[in-house]
Order: C-alpha cells, then sequence, then structure tokens
C-alpha cells in the first residue's frame, strides 16, 4: 500500500468520524441534570408510598429570584415545590390525576395557604404536569425520600408558626429603618450562606388563616407581604 492510499484512508476516517459526532450520534457524556430532580433508582419509585391526595397548584414570576422559606432563592425553572408541614429537602412525586403525569420535586418552601391545596409547585414542575394553564390540578403526592427532619401535622403547630414576611435586607440599619415605618414588625437575623439577611416580620399566628388575614388589612394600607411558615 503506498502513502497515497495510506493518507486517503485516514482523511476518509476522520471525515466520518466529524459527520458521525456533528449528527449527535456518538455523545460521551450526558447532559447535566439540576439538583432538583434528584435521580432516584427504579426500586425507590416501586416503594413510593401516597401520603397525601388534593389540590396542587403553582408559583413563578411574582417569586422567582425571592427567598424561600428555607433560605434559598427561588427559581421558577428548578424542580421544586412548597409543602406546609413536609421538612425540607423532602423528594417527592406529583401525579396529576387527570392525565395521569408525574413529576418528582423538592421541598424547598412552605405553602400553599389559599383553600384545600396541599402542594405549590415551581412553573417548571407544573409545565412537567401540564397543569400550567389550568393553574391547578388535583394530584396525588408520594413520598421518595425523607428530608431533614420528620415533621408531621400533628406536632407541626408545636414547633412553627406563622408571620408575615415584609421584607429582607443584606443592612441591618436599613431593615431597622423600615421597620420603624411600620408598627407592630420586628427584625430577625437569619444566616444564609456565610452571611447574613435582617427579615422584617408582622406578627406571629397559629393559623395560616390568621396570618392571611392580616397580610390582607397590611396589602389595604399599601404594605405588601406574604404569609410565612417558620419554626419558633
Amino acid at each position: 500500500m503506498n502513502s497515497a492510499s495510506v493518507i486517503v484512508r485516514i482523511l476518509s476516517a476522520l471525515s466520518i468520524a466529524f459527520l458521525l459526532s456533528s449528527c449527535g450520534v456518538i455523545r460521551t457524556t450526558a447532559p447535566s441534570s439540576t439538583p432538583d430532580a434528584p435521580a432516584l433508582s427504579a426500586s425507590e419509585l416501586e416503594t413510593a408510598r401516597e401520603i397525601q391526595s388534593g389540590t396542587a397548584s403553582w408559583y413563578g414570576p411574582n417569586f422567582h429570584g425571592k427567598l424561600t422559606a428555607n433560605g434559598e432563592t427561588f427559581n421558577m425553572n428548578d424542580l421544586t415545590a412548597a409543602h406546609r408541614t413536609l421538612p425540607f429537602n423532602t423528594v417527592v412525586q406529583v401525579e396529576n390525576v387527570e392525565n395521569g403525569r408525574s413529576v418528582v420535586v423538592r421541598i424547598n418552601d412552605r405553602g400553599p395557604y389559599v383553600g384545600d391545596r396541599v402542594i405549590d409547585l415551581s412553573r417548571r414542575a407544573a409545565q412537567e404536569i401540564d397543569m400550567e394553564n389550568a393553574g391547578t390540578a388535583g394530584v396525588r403526592i408520594f413520598l421518595l425520600k425523607e428530608g431533614d427532619r420528620p415533621v408531621t401535622a400533628q406536632n407541626a403547630s408545636s414547633r412553627e408558626t406563622f408571620t408575615v414576611q415584609l421584607a429582607s435586607f443584606s443592612s441591618e440599619a436599613e431593615a431597622l429603618a423600615f421597620s420603624r415605618r411600620v408598627e407592630g414588625t420586628r427584625v430577625e437575623p437569619v444566616p444564609i450562606s456565610g452571611t447574613t439577611v435582617y427579615r422584617v416580620y408582622y406578627g406571629r399566628y397559629n393559623l395560616a388563616d390568621e396570618a392571611r388575614e392580616a397580610q390582607l388589612k397590611l396589602e389595604a394600607r399599601g404594605i405588601e407581604g406574604f404569609v410565612k411558615q417558620k419554626e419558633n
């Protein structure tokens, strides 16, 4: 075999490899997955047990970039959800009973506090089970992985209370200045990721409905806030 034939064969092999890779036939690494949608084994999915059923809702643009109840920054494009009592970092599967579609989410926030709703999904999670346009859907919730600590509906009220969060500042002076403008508020330092933020809270309530009533009264005065469930 002469040198010219060898060169031709090498160039042909390189051309084929390039075409295959550009067409997506060869893939050496899988796309990275979001930490909010943890990979679960088949056995974990099979042993999942139903823990709740009811109405799911979703939240997104109005809360995007704000802090969740566990101190994370809410990203409506992550697979997360808010629940009233499940421990933070609990992983659940939410099934839309109307179409059979399901999504796996991690609990990182508290809520919802509206009517009989049992879970508040991120917008992306709502899209996964095709309920974004409807806004709500009947769902079944399956426990896949326990979270940070066990919390039951029976003992949650003894360890957690409801309040209305009005603002959050990186400066204590700014938080105190804001607090002085609204009677009945308090400032609490909260350590988050190696730094401290100062949150302004209004009131302490045993029931979510009581906190919601206070929130509506504040809104009537032009003061915006949201109901939050926090530990005593």
